[in-house]
């Protein structure tokens, strides 16, 4: 399977370098798999944190160029510089899933690792030998091909992908993918349809298990809530019987990382009026944030804990 880094297209950029020679993507990596931290994590979805909270594996490099993008350390680096990471292999991959899952972890929460498909993998299935048996999430931007989730099914148990937005000039301002609303929306498409094909103990549990499989996360952007329209009506018409729905009010202005993002939080009259939007669309299945201001909550990942005590272990 690592022959797929030889000429890669794992995603929709197609960037068609020979990552196994070092070449590095769009994603800055080469074929080497190297994580940013592994943090027994709570803030996640309640149940994806369960009492014993998320095992999170959090993957350097992205597919994405998100200009507001809280984990920029380790997604993009610093202005001019490489985003942070250490190299690890397959072996040194199932030692921390197995570290996760000893700290209590519920599931190992893989985070943002769309360009590094073929190495998870291996990681994974290391992982399954060392005896780790806790669910595997996949939490990713949604900017992936059918084809290379596809390679995910029998690895993958829970699916945690973003709908970022619909509208092609806000992927190309904010996102620096004008494609992703017509990827990403193929690719949830996909992962619920995963989800669906798996055999289930009882015709009666099948859509109610398979639903809760897939949580679409939705991050409301300040000053453009017809982008969230537009993604509510589409998860309304597409998902809402078979996935749940995870909206989110966290955007956080971050300084000097693009003067073209948002420089505010969400107010309370734009929360007002999605939440009466969830009501006309009927999307009752899922979660929703409080209005969230501060950056308290922002990750650093040059700490030896990104987050605050409150939020995350660190495991690795």
């Amino acid at each position: 399977m690592m022959n797929l880094y030889s000429s890669c297209r794992l995603c929709p950029r197609n960037c068609g370098v020979d990552r196994l020679a070092g070449e590095a993507g769009f994603c800055g990596e080469s074929a080497g798999l190297r994580l940013g931290a592994a943090v027994i994590h709570r803030g996640e979805e309640p149940p994806l944190v369960g009492t014993g909270g998320s095992g999170t594996i959090f993957v350097s490099g992205c597919n994405l160029g998100c200009v507001f993008c809280q984990n920029y350390q380790i997604s993009q680096g610093e202005k001019g510089g490489f985003s942070l990471g250490r190299a690890v292999s397959a072996g040194d991959f199932a030692a921390i899933c197995v570290k996760l899952r000893d700290k209590g972890a519920e599931n190992i929460n893989i985070v943002t690792g769309s360009h590094a498909v073929p190495a998870l993998i291996e990681g994974i299935t290391a992982a399954r030998s060392a005896g780790v048996q806790i669910p595997v999430l996949w939490n990713s931007s949604a900017y992936e091909t059918a084809e290379t989730l596809e390679l995910l099914r029998d690895y993958v148990d829970i699916y945690l992908p973003d709908l970022k937005t619909l509208d092609g000039e806000i992927a190309a301002k904010f996102f620096n993918a004008p494609d992703y609303p017509a990827a990403a929306a193929t690719a949830i498409l996909k992962m619920i349809d995963m989800v669906n094909d798996k055999p289930r103990y009882s015709p009666h549990s099948a859509r109610e298990n398979a639903r809760e499989k897939v949580i679409v996360r939705h991050l409301i952007l300040p000053g453009y809530l017809e982008s969230t329209r537009s993604v509510l009506r589409w998860f309304a018409d597409n998902a809402k019987d078979r996935a749940q729905l995870s909206l989110m009010t966290q955007y956080t202005p971050i300084p000097g990382r693009g003067k073209s993002a948002p420089e505010r939080y969400i107010n309370e009259d734009e929360y007002e009026t999605v939440m009466k939007w969830l009501e006309e669309f009927e999307i009752e299945n899922g979660f929703c944030q409080e209005l969230v201001t501060g950056s308290d909550w922002l990750p650093d990942f040059k700490r030896p804990n990104p987050f605050s005590s409150e939020l995350s272990v660190t495991v690795w």
